[in-house]
């Protein structure tokens, strides 16, 4: 198999798996010439609407990823492979090398591949519905370096499961806790609804802005913590938050940056769909014993048309999936008129979308500023300041 390359000097990657797996599109362009595609893209994006700031980059853009997931199959020979899946296919790319992953979870999927052969595992089959094993998903804590590793399997069993995990953690004890995702449903989604702790204590944790979050199998966590507190802490200084003001953070996740303002903040809540996100939330709250912040499980959208009817909110958070924001929350917005709201986006084309609603409504952009959150890829990430005209 051929091997990829990083040149130090030009913060280059040659990617020899890039042009199947499609990830890396920038790979073998020099870093310093994505960073100007990237900052083209989104001044040109926003021409009319606001100057773009220079985009922030990373110091070493390789390795990054402290989240890695691999889809496992087999090849034509049978052969069990592990990887990613070829762009807009079910297909798997066997990527035992990745320059943008971390280097200590791909090398703990190289071994697993090798402990699922010789246990006997077979990996699962979309199109049959037959097998065990799914996926892979390991999460790393930057600052902690705590690992969990999470195994997709198709049933609830788990064929020596013991004799499995002691010979796993003999040959990497930085793992720190092992999870068994059960997922038998003919399904592109990854994680299935049942998990069950085989190993740690089903989770780890990191700490991001000086606070720590603890991170479960379900739970969203920013890939790249590096660039994360980075654009975090632009975030919090664009809000200008003070101790009297009440803020909202939709989308919250499991509460890292609402907990984060919360220091700044007379009062905080933190809205977000995902149940098991919010119960992380709360006991995030609890580890960094915040006392001003509250979470509420429910739709964001939902939500903040419920609150206009009653309260009041200072400054919005906002951190929408791809598809951005839906017009029933821009719309509350409209109503509740916060002072500031900082959108944070990793799709901006949609965020552009949502920015002119909201100027619709009374707001100007005051500060935009991308992040290369995912270096060598075509995304881009962009944290936007909107003002209402009258503050």
């Amino acid at each position: 198999m051929p091997s990829c390359s990083y040149d130090e000097k030009n913060k280059t990657i040659n990617c020899c798996h890039s042009l199947k797996c499609g990830s890396c599109v920038y790979s073998g362009m020099k870093y310093e010439n994505e960073l100007k595609v990237k900052q083209d893209y989104v001044s040109k994006l926003f021409k009319g609407v606001c100057n773009v700031e220079d985009i922030v980059g990373m110091y070493r853009p390789i390795y990054y990823r402290n989240k890695v997931h691999a889809a496992v199959g087999q090849d034509k020979n049978g052969n069990i492979i592990t990887g990613s899946y070829q762009e807009n296919s079910h297909k798997i790319v066997d990527t035992g090398e990745c320059l943008i992953e971390d280097k200590v979870c791909k090398d703990i999927i190289i071994t697993l591949k090798q402990l699922f052969k010789s246990f006997k595992y077979k990996p699962y089959n979309e199109d049959t519905g037959k097998g065990y094993m799914r996926h892979i998903l390991l999460r790393r804590g930057f600052s902690t370096k705590e690992i969990m590793l999470v195994l997709v399997t198709g049933d609830n069993t788990f064929p020596s499961k013991n004799a499995f995990v002691k010979v796993l953690m003999d040959k990497h004890p930085e793992i720190t806790t092992i999870v068994q995702n059960i997922n038998s449903s003919n399904t592109s989604m990854i994680l299935g609804k049942i998990s069950k702790v085989i190993y740690g204590k089903g989770y780890i944790e990191d700490v991001l802005c000086g606070c720590r979050f603890r991170i479960s199998a379900s739970s969203f966590y920013q890939i790249n913590p590096q660039q994360t507190e980075k654009l975090y802490k632009t975030a919090i200084k664009m809000a200008d938050i003070t101790s009297k003001d009440t803020v909202i953070d939709a989308y919250c996740g499991i509460g890292t940056i609402g907990i984060a303002a919360s220091k700044k903040a007379g009062k905080v809540i933190g809205v977000e769909l995902n149940s098991e996100a919010v119960k992380d939330a709360e006991i995030n709250a609890e580890i960094n014993n915040i006392k001003n912040i509250s979470f509420v499980n429910e739709d964001a959208g939902k939500f903040l048309v419920d609150y206009v009817s009653k309260h009041k909110a200072d400054v919005v958070f906002m951190d929408p999936p791809r598809s951005g924001s839906s017009k029933e929350f821009l719309d509350s917005l409209g109503i509740i008129k916060p002072k500031r709201i900082v959108y944070i986006s990793c799709n901006p084309e949609t965020q552009r979308r949502d920015v002119e609603v909201l100027m619709k409504y009374g707001y100007e952009v005051k500060k935009m500023v991308p992040f290369d959150m995912f270096p060598h890829t075509e995304h881009v990430e962009c944290v936007t300041l909107l003002q209402r005209k009258n503050t």
